[in-house]
């Protein structure tokens, strides 16, 4: 299965590496780097290179990058790195450089349990809490004054359950149950406001604190609306096969219990719309106006609005005034940002001014390549969650359910 680990900052130079099966040089992490070099934002997940096979995930600002030596599942090697950002993210609050070369030890540690011989072994938060403590700064200083680690030296009670993702003898003063909704809406608009395409990503996160053993139930209004999903081990995938009902014991504290994908093109609603007006010619100056509006929010306030637009090489200099927000432009990517903020409906925000393009070029094509909102307590597929029910257990849990809409890939072409 995976060979080696190795992690590359943004500069190209390996900070860590973890070895399993055999020694992979890292030396054949330049393949990565050189596909890296040529296209930033667009790198294959898998590599072949002449004696390895290399599946790499970018998150944080940092590389992860396995060095498998036989062909094994790509998405099985894909969804254990992100597993891995996830439990160094769980435990250290961000997997950055800085934050990774802080705790050498506890990754290393974390790295040994997660992997066996080169075969996933353990990957769930509650189990690796119990094996190794995360890091605080009592806990530091009482090893490094014992030589203690951090690993325990007792076997993790769910290890060997029929339920290993939940620990026993969980007790909360306190039992709640909150479920987040988000939907990221990924979209093509043409340069007349219709829709090229449009289809939605979303995903409910948990942040489950229940005392005891409880199996809970949650029911959706429309559950005939997912194209595809994505579950937790912890659903029982007959139930939702048979009903449409999510059945699962959860697992202790936050975790991501589905992801959907939603395709069909008349469910997507766009929720903002951009009137742009452009007019540029080579060696004059040009005129440009957008305006930045709320279509399908159903009454909801549209918030961190923000627009990154792709001017043609021949833009030398912008002079644009903004009703709303600031904007900034780079003369060398030629890209301009407009931070809207929050749109008011009365007064919709609106930039204007003059560009200034070079004379001689021939191609002046425009594009919003990013757009980006947030739209809070609302779904824009429309999904909306029924009810949750509680079995097991004899107390009534604090029980809440947040709808959030952001952009995912957004893009207007002008």
């Amino acid at each position: 299965m995976i060979h080696s680990l190795f992690i590359v900052n943004a500069s190209g130079d390996v900070f860590l590496e973890k070895h399993w099966r055999s020694v992979v040089s890292r030396t054949c992490v330049s393949y990565f780097l050189d596909v890296q070099r040529e296209s930033p934002n667009d790198v294959p997940p898998v590599i072949s290179t002449p004696h390895h096979y290399l599946v790499s995930i970018q998150r944080g600002g940092v590389s992860l990058v396995a060095a498998c030596k036989q062909e094994c599942p790509p998405l099985f090697v894909i969804e254990f790195l992100h597993r891995v950002v996830d439990t160094f993210e769980d435990y250290f609050s961000e997997c950055t450089e800085s934050i990774i070369k802080e705790n050498y030890v506890v990754v290393y540690e974390l790295l040994d349990e997660m992997l066996d011989n080169g075969f996933p072994l353990a990957t769930e938060s509650n189990i690796l809490k119990e094996l190794i403590k995360p890091p605080n700064i009592l806990r530091t200083i009482a090893n490094s004054v014992t030589g203690k680690s951090n690993v325990s030296g007792t076997l993790p009670t769910g290890q060997l359950s029929a339920i290993p993702w939940r620990r026993t003898g969980v007790k909360y003063t306190n039992n709640e149950a909150y479920f987040d909704v988000v939907e990221e809406v990924d979209a093509i608009i043409d340069k007349n406001g219709q829709t090229i395409f449009a289809e939605i990503q979303g995903y409910i996160d948990c942040c489950i604190k229940l005392s005891g053993m409880p199996d809970l139930t949650l029911s959706f209004m429309n559950p005939r609306l997912f194209d595809d999903v994505s579950f937790h081990p912890c659903v029982r995938f007959k139930r939702w096969e048979s009903e449409r009902i999510l059945s699962f014991i959860p697992p202790d504290g936050n975790f991501r219990l589905m992801s959907y994908h939603v395709g069909s093109q008349s469910v997507v609603a766009i929720p903002i719309y951009v009137r742009h007006n452009l007019s540029l010619k080579p060696g004059e100056q040009g005129r440009m106006d957008i305006t930045v509006g709320p279509k399908t929010t159903l009454g909801r306030v549209v918030e961190g609005v923000k627009l990154e637009i792709r001017m043609p090489k021949a833009v030398l200099t912008c002079a644009l005034l903004a009703s709303q927000g600031k904007y900034t432009f780079d003369p060398v990517t030629k890209t301009l940002h407009w931070d809207v903020g929050r749109i008011d409906v009365t007064k919709l925000p609106n930039i204007r001014g003059t560009v200034s393009v070079a004379s001689g070029c021939t191609s002046l094509e425009t594009s919003i390549d990013r757009v980006q909102f947030t739209i809070s307590q609302l779904a824009v597929s429309g999904l909306k969650v029924n009810r949750l029910d509680m079995y097991g257990e004899k107390y009534k849990p604090f029980k809440g359910v947040k709808y959030v809409t952001k952009a995912g890939k957004f893009q207007i072409r002008m």
